[in-house]
């Protein structure tokens, strides 16, 4: 058997894939074997995939053939949503050694220290998704001053654009207490913030004694852990008692929420089968303003749905130009096989999507530069990165504004109290110091 000893990850998507190649990370270190980056010619690639757009699919390709050039003898293995979808597919990318799917990714480092996996040429294991029923708890370390924990996998909610319940199945979680010992793993680290992901969070619990309020109130009481972010939650989960103990009642969550909206246009959310429409999100977003003026909400939209109409469009912008958020994340919407989408309206034309994206993207940035301007002659506190770019660092204040700094190597991961003055031609918040003298934390 061929003795690898360094092993390079690559992660392709979610926050979630971040927190489960950490982890599998975790178990080749345990292993004796040597993290390395992708560039220091490694024994092993592993390549983590996401199958959310086509430009996924296509940067897995490109992914293969760079580690091929670096390492020609490099093993290959490809694992995650892609994989699950189209093993096959995969398997005939030059290069590639092993596809593993969603029951099988957590066992790559068993799978490639067995001699078949290595001497039959490509390697195989995908399962039906209906098989996957266990849940994996997983959190990331080492790679950020965050550290993004799993909380939930899977989702039952099928809507008609989306692959995700195609690759990772059935919406399920641990139970709080095994999720608070995860929890603990991180606090007894030196993470400051921890972001809870999942694929459908909100959905915590599934109808059991347990749910997502429940589970936060837990987390927040961990000793260890400064501060909480919720990565995304549906707006028909998030309900006004998880808003008011965020935001009132809560000592570590922080004023931000992302919250999917996808389309303005109840008609396009009809079709696309959300399960809420506008006046539920217009709902979620005055109740958040009400208690925090100054909270940070983030919005997911999707651009060129099948049969959207210049109407429906300019629908979803006006809509998003009166509400009150701070940034947008716009999606160019990607035809996905097995998804229904394809077969509900006509085609919207690329360079039509293009057109539409760019729209959407200058109406973020005026959205994203008010809610700084707004923030502006503030004190917040600051957790600073380690990033330096030419002698500055870089942190996010509790409600989500990037600020940068003169570099002190000794402010790296430490909270700062922080007045906030005036954004820069990047659209980055400078900042300087309280009046209290900075104590490092």
């Amino acid at each position: 058997m061929i003795a690898f000893k360094k092993v390079a990850f690559y992660t392709l998507g979610c926050k979630l894939n971040f927190s489960e190649t950490s982890t599998i990370g975790r178990l080749f270190e345990n292993a004796g074997y040597a993290k390395v980056d992708f560039e220091d010619m490694p024994d092993i690639y592993v390549i983590n995939t996401c199958s959310v757009t086509e430009n996924a699919d296509k940067k897995c390709k490109q992914l293969v053939k760079r580690a091929k050039k670096i390492n020609p003898d490099s093993f290959v293995a490809v694992i995650g949503c892609y994989a699950q979808l189209k093993p096959e597919e995969i398997s005939k990318i030059p290069g590639v050694n092993m596809v593993l799917g969603a029951n099988e990714k957590f066992n790559v480092l068993e799978h490639i220290e067995r001699e078949e996996a290595l001497d039959n040429g490509i390697y195989i294991s995908n399962q039906s998704i209906k098989t996957t029923k266990e849940f994996i708890p997983s959190h990331s370390y080492g790679d950020r001053t965050r550290s993004f924990l799993k909380i939930q996998d899977g989702c039952d909610y099928f809507c008609t654009f989306c692959t995700i319940p195609l690759a990772r199945g059935n919406s399920r979680n641990a139970s709080i207490a095994k999720t608070i010992i995860e929890a603990k793993k991180i606090a007894a680290t030196s993470v400051k913030e921890v972001v809870l992901t999942g694929v459908n969070i909100g959905d915590f619990g599934q109808g059991s004694d347990e749910n997502f309020l429940s589970l936060i109130k837990e987390l927040d009481k961990i000793e260890g852990i400064d501060r909480y972010r919720i990565s995304s939650i549906e707006p028909n989960l998030l309900s006004n008692e998880i808003i008011d103990f965020c935001l009132r009642d809560s000592i570590r969550f922080a004023p931000h929420f992302h919250i999917p909206l996808q389309a303005g246009s109840d008609r396009l959310l009809v079709l696309m089968r959300r399960k809420y429409l506008r006046n539920i999100y217009t709902d979620r977003v005055n109740q958040i303003k009400q208690l925090r003026p100054d909270a940070c909400i983030g919005v997911d939209v999707i651009v060129g749905f099948p049969g959207e109409t210049d109407d429906d469009f300019n629908e979803t912008v006006n809509y998003l130009s009166a509400l009150d958020i701070s940034y947008l994340h716009v999606f160019t919407y990607s035809e996905r096989a097995n998804t229904t989408a394809i077969k509900i309206g006509e085609s919207v034309p690329m360079e039509v999507r293009r057109k539409r994206s760019k729209a959407l993207h200058l109406l973020s940035e005026q959205k994203k530069r008010n809610f700084y301007l707004s923030n502006i002659d503030t004190t917040r506190q600051v957790l600073f990165e380690q990033e330096e770019d030419e002698g500055f660092m870089y942190g996010f204040t509790e409600n989500y504004i990037k600020v940068k700094y003169p570099y002190n190597k000794a402010l790296t991961n430490t909270f700062q109290t922080l007045n906030l003055v005036e954004i820069d031609r990047d659209g980055i918040m400078l900042c300087e110091p309280n009046k209290e003298v900075l104590v490092l934390n």
